[in-house]
């Protein structure tokens, strides 16, 4: 059951015996709703992408410590892989180097740090591509416009059994793409983040090419067709609807099989 669901039922201050009462109160009411249970081969997945996403994320403080030591001795570089691989290399340098000794040290650990954090994600998305090929699912939801293989894997190994929700507007509001409110001390928080961050940037990447990890980056001539499932034009219509679309087309494929199909295919 959801926790938040529960806690209603908590008459006096929290401890074991209070939640067991409430959790007995609870599963008997007519409209509890229940999670399913994800097997232990689900929850690999799942982890399989929380760990990438963590050291991601340590990828882009280390990136950051470095451009910010090395604007203190004036150096600096562009936005981008280009302007990272310009600064490793300065670092590098051990012989006539523009950095003192002691932060030339500094930096060259830093740099090491970076290198293991790469081959690291490189190896969790090398299995993340093999559990792609190996799940029929995913391999139907990467053929929707602007999901690639890390939103496909993410999704199908995130929903156990499709037919738990009612209608795809009823999956998008569990990712938490429709507004709800959900507000505490007047902070909004909305479903399943991390499936939303998918959704959204896979939405984006379709209004413009951008580079989105885990996201297939198309422009409007790698689109089959012309899609009107999406803004005829793309340069100006704001993309912001498009999760949405794109969470419940990913839930009618999920839950009635077959692959994603161009508007003018069905109508014809």
């Amino acid at each position: 059951m959801p926790a938040k669901d529960v806690k209603a039922y908590v008459k006096r201050n929290k401890n074991d015996a209070a939640d067991a009462e409430a959790i007995c109160e609870a599963v008997r009411r007519p409209t509890m709703r229940f999670v399913r249970i994800k097997s232990a081969e689900q929850q690999g997945q799942l982890m399989l992408h929380r760990a990438r996403d963590l050291l991601m994320r340590q990828r882009t403080q280390v990136i950051n410590a470095l451009r910010a030591h090395l604007a203190e001795f004036g150096i600096t570089a562009a936005q981008g892989r280009e302007g990272i691989k310009e600064l490793l290399a300065i670092v590098a340098q051990e012989e006539g180097s523009r950095l003192p000794s002691d932060a030339h040290a500094s930096l060259t650990v830093l740099a090491a740090q970076l290198q293991a954090v790469q081959t690291m994600i490189g190896s969790l998305e090398k299995r993340i591509v093999a559990q792609h090929r190996s799940n029929e699912a995913s391999k139907r939801l990467e053929t929707i416009p602007g999901i690639g293989v890390i939103g496909a894997t993410t999704i199908a190994a995130v929903v156990p059994d499709p037919r738990a929700f009612r209608s795809g507007r009823d999956f998008a509001a569990w990712i938490g793409i429709v507004p709800r409110q959900d507000s505490t001390g007047g902070k909004q928080k909305r479903g399943r983040s991390r499936n939303r961050a998918t959704n959204t940037s896979g939405a984006f990447s379709l209004s413009e090419p951008m580079p989105f990890c885990g996201v297939r980056a198309s422009s409007p001539k790698n689109i089959p067709g012309s899609l009107s499932f999406w803004p005829v034009d793309r340069s100006r219509s704001s993309p912001s609807h498009l999760p949405n679309k794109m969470a419940r087309v990913a839930w009618a494929l999920l839950a009635k099989g077959g692959t994603y199909r161009a508007p003018q295919l069905v109508a014809a």
